[in-house]
Formats: C-alpha cells, sequence, structure tokens
C-alpha cells in the first residue's frame, strides 16, 4: 500500500514523499530507519481498498524474480561486491516496483546498522521466514555465497512442483468451467427455442423430453438468480477459506479428495522434506527446520504436525519418532528419517525423500492429465449430445409424420 509522508531530518530539514509497504508500521519504521521524523503519514488518496489490493496482486513478487534475485546476490558476493554495493545494483536494476522498493528499504535498514537477516525479515511478503532464516544461518556460517545458490536451488525446484501441481488442476477446471458454461447456455437460450416447436404442434412429447423442457424453464425463468447466488456463494467461500477455520476444512478437502488427495499429500511432503534437506545442510537445528518448514508448507495440517514435532523434538524425541503417529506422513518418509537419524546422514535421507516425491508428483499430474482429458471430452459431448436428442428425436419425429 502506497503512503504519503511529512518528516524531518536530524538536521531539521523538511521532506515529503511516499513509500510503498505492507502496511503503516512497516512504513513508519523504515522511515525511521532512514533518520527521518516522522510528523505525518497516512494512506495515499484516490485508491480504495479494492483497487489497492488488485494493485498489490498484479505488483506481486513473484517466486521467479526471488530465485533470480538469489542467483544474482550469489554471483554478486562471489565477485567479492559488498552487501550494500550488492542490494543498490540489483535494486537500481530490478523492473518490479514492489521488489524495488522492497531492496531500496533493505539498502537503508542496512546503512541504519541492522543485519542483512533483520533488514529482509521486514518484508514477509517478499522474503519468506524459510529464506530470511537461510540467510541468518549464512550470516552465522559466514557463507553467504553458498547460502544463496542453495536458496536459488531449493526456489527452483519448489516453483517446479508448484508450476507442476497447479498445471494438473488447471486443464480439468477449464473443461468443467466450459462444461457448465455451455449447458446453461443450451438450457437457457437454446433448449427454449426448440421447445416452443414442439408447444405448437401438441404432439405428444416422450418423459425424457418433458424433464429436459421442464430443467430449461427452470434455468429460463430463474437463471439470473442462480448466477447471483452462485456469485455470492463463491465470495462467502473465499472469505470462509481466509479464515483460520476455513483454512484447515480447506487442506481437510485437499488432502481428502480421491485421486487429488494422493497428488497433494505427495506435493506436501515433497516440499517439507526439501524444506528440511535444504535446512539442515544450512546449519540450521532440528526444531528451527521443523518449525520454518511448517510456515511455509501451505497446509494447515501438516503446519500443525510440523508444529507438534517440533514440540516433541525439543522434549528429546527423534524426528522419525515425533512424526510416527500420524497418518498423512507415510511411512517411507519415517522409515529412511530414522535410517538417517541413525548413520548421520539426515540431510542426505531428506534429500532422497524430496527427490523421490517430486518424481512421484510428476508421475500423478501426468497420469491425471491422461486420464481427465478423455473423460471430460466423453462427459462433456455425451451430455450436449443427450440435450440435442431429447429435443431433437420429437421434432424429427414430428417432420417425418408430414
Amino acid at each position: 500500500m502506497l503512503y504519503n509522508y511529512i518528516a524531518s531530518t536530524m538536521q531539521g530539514e523538511s521532506q515529503s514523499g511516499s513509500i510503498e509497504a505492507a502496511n503503516m508500521g512497516i512504513a513508519i519504521n523504515s522511515l525511521q530507519n532512514r533518520g527521518l521524523i516522522i510528523t505525518s503519514i497516512k494512506p495515499a488518496e484516490g485508491k480504495t481498498a479494492f483497487t489497492s489490493s488488485w494493485f498489490s496482486f498484479f505488483n506481486r513478487v513473484r517466486t521467479k524474480d526471488i530465485v533470480i534475485l538469489s542467483r544474482q546476490l550469489a554471483t554478486l558476493f562471489e565477485a567479492k561486491v559488498s552487501i550494500l554495493e550488492s542490494f543498490q545494483l540489483l535494486s537500481s536494476q530490478t523492473k518490479n516496483a514492489k521488489l524495488k522498493t522492497s531492496l531500496s528499504e533493505v539498502v537503508e535498514d542496512i546503512r541504519g546498522g541492522n543485519t542483512f537477516s533483520v533488514a529482509m525479515s521486514k518484508h514477509p511478503d517478499v522474503f519468506s521466514k524459510f529464506y530470511v532464516n537461510m540467510v541468518r544461518s549464512g550470516e552465522e556460517s559466514g557463507k553467504l555465497e553458498e547460502i544463496f545458490e542453495s536458496l536459488a536451488d531449493h526456489l527452483e525446484r519448489s516453483y517446479e512442483l508448484v508450476s507442476k501441481a497447479k498445471n494438473a488442476l488447471v486443464y480439468p477446471i477449464f473443461v468443467v468451467g466450459a462444461f457448465f458454461a455451455v449447458m446453461f447456455l443450451m438450457l437457457t437460450f437454446v433448449i427454449p427455442k426448440l421447445t416452443a416447436i414442439l408447444t405448437e404442434v401438441g404432439q405428444d412429447i416422450p418423459f425424457y423430453t418433458k424433464i429436459v423442457i421442464g430443467v430449461s424453464n427452470v434455468f429460463k425463468d430463474f437463471g439470473v438468480f442462480f448466477l447471483i447466488a452462485l456469485a455470492v456463494g463463491f465470495v462467502f467461500l473465499w472469505r470462509y477459506i481466509k479464515t483460520e477455520s476455513g483454512r484447515i476444512s480447506f487442506s481437510s478437502f485437499q488432502l481428502g479428495v480421491p485421486f487429488i488427495g494422493d497428488l497433494y499429500k505427495k506435493f506436501y511432503l515433497a516440499r517439507i522434506t526439501d524444506n528440511m534437506e535444504t535446512l539442515l545442510s544450512s546449519g540450521v537445528s532440528a526444531v528451527k527446520a521443523l518449525e520454518i518448514s511448517a510456515d511455509v508448507v501451505g497446509n494447515k495440517i501438516y503446519e500443525k504436525i510440523l508444529f507438534d514435532a517440533a514440540e516433541k523434538v525439543k522434549g528429546g524425541s527423534p524426528i522419525s519418532d515425533a512424526l510416527d503417529k500420524y497418518d498423512e506422513i507415510s511411512l517411507l518418509v519415517v522409515q529412511m528419517i530414522r535410517t538417517g537419524e541413525k548413520t548421520g546422514k539426515l540431510a542426505f535421507m531428506l534429500k532422497t525423500l524430496g527427490k523421490f516425491y517430486k518424481r512421484e508428483v510428476d508421475n500423478v499430474v501426468e497420469t491425471l492429465v491422461g486420464l481427465i482429458e478423455p473423460v471430460m471430452i466423453v462427459v462433456l459431448g455425451g451430455s450436449v449430445g443427450l440435450l440435442l436428442v431429447s429435443i431433437l428425436g420429437p421434432i424429427y419425429n414430428i417432420t417425418a409424420g408430414i
């Protein structure tokens, strides 16, 4: 969101301008870190909450942008360019307005004495907890170059995994949407015109044709109300999903849908094992790795499992024992982690699991797309054909008897 501010410098010079930030608190902190004394700050006029949210959506920082940023930082650090100079250079080059603003504010925070990770943590909509903790680990170990290479590799794997899962669902959603749109148009506009011919002739109408005509009449008379109800229902559902109970319900629904649920389980297990391997390899503790993975896994069921497991590990339990009792965590994951703990090669085992489940996701996606395409074509073609036969059949009988 954009904020207009009036402030003064430590030397008493007046200064005004605007700043892009997620909320007013972050805007104030960013300005104070620049050494400014704020006298007035308020949201920029001319943007409603609705337009602001849409602006933020189209101006969001994509995973691809962060991957490129990580690669560039690793290269600059390898060339012995300082953190401050690296961020100044990348801030001037990036075309994404939100990322440019965030990088500029990170530069100001570093100038103000904050560490690299602390400066980045003030921009959670750009740098996730996973990202910040990886950077903090790099600062503590003095291996920022390696950390950013590892981050870029990890984000690329994550981006590819998410894209696979999304692409598996885009096609069937599009086909189902097209199916309902065609059915609605036919029942609302096409069938009533053909029905008028049967009504004028007065011939006996088959039972199945009467059903189609009845459904068509309902859509013709109340179709607008159906669309309004659908839109309202969608809005309420969307708002409910944003609540805590809604997220839990949606997460359970994701894992419970036949076949699709299996895809999501493998997707989340791939994400969890890959996240933990990256964190543990970077020197993050097992408890912290579980907690960070819980924050970024993207499913409330797995989030709770990982947080519960972290508490048990704090109490001295091995990770494998902490995850053993959950049905959502496969036996393979538990056994591989237990082997890794016994042999001292936990990170290697997690890396192997991540690769395995990524291949599993790829296989499920290919199977799903290959199965859905012919089924959807048959269902769509059969439904449209059934409607036409129900109406055109009696019309043909009329013409044949003339």
